[in-house]
């Protein structure tokens, strides 16, 4: 599988958003089209609130992605979206929630949050290639708060950059998910890939 496209893709959100459900879901996805998967947790599991990075990687052997070496960022919170900047390669894509779950230091006071202006000026100095979507209000839309994040991956496959579409991501979660929350996650795929094109 030596000709597969490498693609390395760095998700970041904080605990309790669903972060590591994405992860596993879009590397099952990848694996359903018969591509080389590796995926990983970088800081384990948060507890609610704290921050989780993980990495997705098509086509390559270690599941470590290095600064400048991410070819797509997935940011569920901004302000992470914001702090995992350095590792997006020059012109990588972004895909971004605009909706902001504060970390502690934040909420108590002790570190400023930046505003959604300073974080797309942030983005912007590192790629044109940018979408921001509003994922808690589509998951809510949805059905779940929490279904925000397959929204966000139904962007991130109708974008172009990955070898496959929304629709393998619609064959991943019916083959995976419980089917009580199937449908939510369904409506929740069909109103992210409507964001990326607003």
């Amino acid at each position: 599988m030596s000709d597969t496209k490498k693609i390395r893709i760095f998700m970041t959100g904080v605990g309790g958003q669903g972060t590591l459900t994405a992860t596993t879901l879009l590397a099952k996805t990848v694996l359903s089209q018969g591509l080389p998967v590796t995926s990983g947790e970088i800081h384990g599991m948060a507890q609610r609130g704290g921050v989780v990075e993980s990495t997705v990687l098509i086509g390559c052997k270690s599941p470590k992605i290095g600064h400048g070496e991410a070819d797509i960022l997935l940011g569920f919170e901004p302000m992470e979206t914001m702090r995992a900047l350095p590792y997006l390669k020059e012109g990588g894509l972004v895909v971004s929630s605009i909706e902001f779950m504060p970390p502690l230091s934040v909420a108590m006071g002790t570190q400023d949050c930046p505003t959604i202006d300073d974080i797309k000026k942030a983005v912007s100095s590192c790629t044109d290639k940018a979408y921001f979507m509003s994922s808690q209000t589509i998951g809510l839309e949805a059905g779940a708060v929490q279904s925000g994040n397959i929204a966000m991956l139904a962007a991130l496959c109708a974008a172009g950059e990955l070898p496959f579409g929304p629709e393998a991501l619609e064959a991943t979660i019916k083959a995976n998910l419980p089917e009580k929350i199937q449908a939510v996650n369904l409506k929740a795929l069909e109103l992210g890939v409507k964001a990326l094109d607003v």
